[in-house]
């Protein structure tokens, strides 16, 4: 199969019930080392009159490297029959296992250099513009903070999506 690019606002489906229950891949690298990882938690929209995603990081994520070290990177959504393999990729580190290896999945290059996985159904190209470390200084909330018991605090990524591609 091949894949179809389209504009940001074609975008297909529920994000809330694609990122939240049904997850995403955020991954960053280079064709040669990439790393992926399986995500629930972010978005897409509006801001500074572009339109992006915006993503979180905790710092132990072996990904967490490669988006630092990289100006691209993608977020992939997939059908059910690859939920092993995004199970798989939010429970194993890539610095332990070759997650190409253990779940198959066939890694490709956008032209902006950016990796992605032939088998996902929509692939977001985005550029990093801004990240930020989560201060728990600003949580308005106190359940909020529920979320780090460890004191692990994600780092936020706002991509400018460049280009956004759906299975034909």
């Amino acid at each position: 199969m091949r894949f179809r690019k389209i504009d940001a606002k074609e975008i297909q489906g529920n994000l809330f019930q694609m990122i939240g229950s049904d997850w995403m891949l955020i991954t960053a690298g280079s064709l040669e080392k990439h790393n992926t990882m399986t995500a629930s938690w972010g978005g897409a929209g509006v801001l500074w009159n572009k339109n992006v995603t915006f993503s979180f990081v905790r710092p132990q994520r072996y990904t967490r490297e490669f988006m630092d070290a990289g100006d691209v990177y993608t977020l992939s959504f997939y059908g059910p029959a690859y939920r092993n393999a995004l199970t798989l990729c939010g429970t194993k580190s890539g610095r332990d296992v070759d997650k190409v290896k253990e779940t198959g999945l066939t890694p490709a290059e956008a032209k902006s250099g950016a990796v992605y996985y032939e088998e996902a159904s929509l692939v977001i190209v985005c550029k990093k513009i801004y990240t930020q470390d989560i201060d728990p200084a600003g949580f308005l909330v106190p359940e909020v903070s529920k979320n780090y018991e460890n004191h692990d605090y994600h780092k936020m990524y706002i991509g400018e999506i460049l280009e956004v591609h759906i299975k034909e």
